[in-house]
């Protein structure tokens, strides 16, 4: 045999080997990014309030019973978790899978939620949303809640997905029909107020809101990454995004996007890993 042949016998296998190993490690590695958020807007009397999100599980499991998720989740201690949006994927349902994962979590915090594009198309999603209730799951439909924090409250509000509505005219006209339909009744107006929203490219609309802090998904990230660039792609962004991940301001309003955990049609992520989020709220000035 040629030296050239046992080169290649020997080094194409372990090419291959470690290119799966890499993309298996970008599809399931589950990242922890965290930001503190600082407003005087927030009551006194408390230390720190850790929100934890996690968003667009696509029906996707990781490990046994969702089990290498829920470790994490459990470890960052949180004192709420959000879900914005896409627990489920229309093109490969899998109820269990979602169900495990907020059957976990629920045990953890209070788990809050809203839904997303993929929870309107899947026929299967309102027996699960039946389900996620008799759970504990707090589904917020075009509604508030007031959480008592320190010696006052927070105000979470949740909104469905632009889908959900038959009548508006555009995204950002049946969000804000949403919005309106959230707040109605509102008490407590001076308190600081968190959107989950699916959708991260109407920010304009939750800033001109005056909302103080948003938490979306629905990006995926971009869904492949290039480093020191950003995402390539996203849902209604189109190529080269500009609202695919991390923190964003704008005129005192804040948005927070993950970068999901799941995949939907395209089943691979590259340089853009599964994401959890921690947030830690805490009363005074300047945010990280």
């Amino acid at each position: 045999m040629s030296r050239r042949k046992r080169w290649l016998l020997l080094y194409i296998p372990a090419f291959i080997l470690a290119m799966y190993l890499f993309l298996h490690f970008e599809n399931n590695a589950i990242e922890i990014s965290t930001h503190r958020i600082a407003s005087e807007k927030l009551p006194q009397g408390f230390d720190s309030y850790r929100i934890v999100q996690l968003s667009d599980l696509q029906s996707k499991m990781f490990g046994r019973d969702q089990r290498p998720l829920l470790k994490k989740v459990e470890k960052l201690k949180p004192d709420l978790i959000v879900v914005t949006g896409d627990l489920v994927d229309a093109h490969h349902y899998d109820g269990e899978a979602s169900y495990a994962m907020m059957e976990g979590i629920v045990r953890i915090a209070p788990v809050y939620m809203v839904v997303g594009n993929h929870e309107y198309s899947a026929a299967e999603y309102p027996e699960l949303e039946e389900r996620l209730i008799k759970l504990g799951v707090r589904v917020l439909r075009n509604e508030h809640d007031m959480i008592p924090l320190g010696d006052g409250f927070l105000r979470l509000v949740g909104v469905d997905d632009p889908l959900f509505n038959r009548e508006g005219d555009g995204s950002a006209d049946k969000l804000n029909m949403h919005l309106a339909e959230a707040m109605e009744g509102i008490e407590h107006p001076e308190s600081y107020t968190i959107l989950l929203s699916h959708r991260p490219e109407l920010f304009d609309v939750y800033a001109e809101q005056g909302l103080d802090l948003t938490f979306a998904g629905h990006a995926h990230g971009g869904q492949f990454r290039i480093p020191f660039v950003g995402g390539v792609y996203s849902p209604e962004q189109g190529f080269w995004p500009e609202l695919s991940e991390g923190k964003h301001d704008k005129n005192g309003s804040s948005l927070i996007i993950s970068r999901g955990l799941g995949n939907s049609v395209i089943p691979q992520r590259l340089f853009n890993r599964p994401e959890m989020i921690s947030v830690d709220l805490v009363r005074g000035g300047g945010t990280s």
